[in-house]
């Protein structure tokens, strides 16, 4: 009899949490901060001027990721807990009407009946909250909100973003600041694509044009203001 070797699965799903926290904290740095520079530079502002807006859009903005992260993602931790608290209380004052519905899930995935029972049974025997919140809440160890982590994660990678532009405003000449933190800025929004489509599995050429899309958008949206302003102060 040939022995079959089951070898673990690294599925990119597992990623999920952090990966979306990462990339919209860099991508929001990026843009926001390469938006507020042009849009101060096109508005004739000094070289000092620009840097300034600059720190205080890093700081601001990394704050501001980081609170909105843990806000919504602890939003979401409370939902989670209230519904497995009300699941736990079932679990006691119905446990057979709870058997029953976890069987039905089974049964709509393609299970008979009486499969369907063993393995709620089973299911239950184990770890009964457990099973719940997989499978007819849909808490999983990969889905479970992690506020912290979230807003971490989202504060250093705007900073990191938000960086890259600013580094720009030391390097180019005054004259030449809008065009040169734009193309640098466009360039770092695509590699970001690129490497955040990469560690996801996703389409890189997709994900990309996405991101580059609108960088370029918003960019084109606050010089458009910024000289507009600037030409009637």
């Amino acid at each position: 009899m040939t022995r079959l070797h089951v070898h673990p699965e690294k599925h990119l799903v597992a990623r999920i949490g952090w990966l979306r926290a990462a990339v919209l904290g860099a991508n929001d740095g990026i843009v926001s901060t390469a938006s507020l520079i042009v849009g101060v530079a096109a508005a004739s502002a000094s070289s000092a001027s620009v840097l300034i807006t600059g720190i205080a859009g890093l700081v601001a903005g990394a704050m501001s990721m980081a609170a909105g992260e843990y806000v919504s993602v602890s939003s979401q931790s409370d939902t989670e807990q209230a519904d497995l608290a009300r699941e736990q209380k079932e679990l006691v004052s119905q446990p057979a009407f709870e058997r029953e519905e976890l069987a039905q899930i089974y049964v709509k995935r393609g299970l008979d009946l009486g499969l369907a029972h063993q393995v709620a049974d089973q299911l239950m025997a184990k770890d009964a909250l457990g099973a719940h919140a997989h499978d007819e809440l849909g808490i999983s160890e990969i889905t479970t909100a992690r506020p912290i982590q979230a807003a971490l994660t989202s504060a250093a990678t705007f900073a990191v973003g938000a960086a890259l532009p600013l580094a720009m405003v030391l390097i180019a000449p005054q004259s030449a600041l809008v065009p040169v933190v734009s193309i640098a800025s466009l360039a770092f929004l695509a590699l970001l694509g690129a490497i955040g489509a990469q560690a996801g599995g996703a389409n890189v050429w997709k994900a990309t044009f996405r991101v580059t899309f609108w960088g370029a958008l918003a960019m084109a949206l606050t010089a458009g203001i910024g000289a507009v302003v600037g030409t009637s102060i």
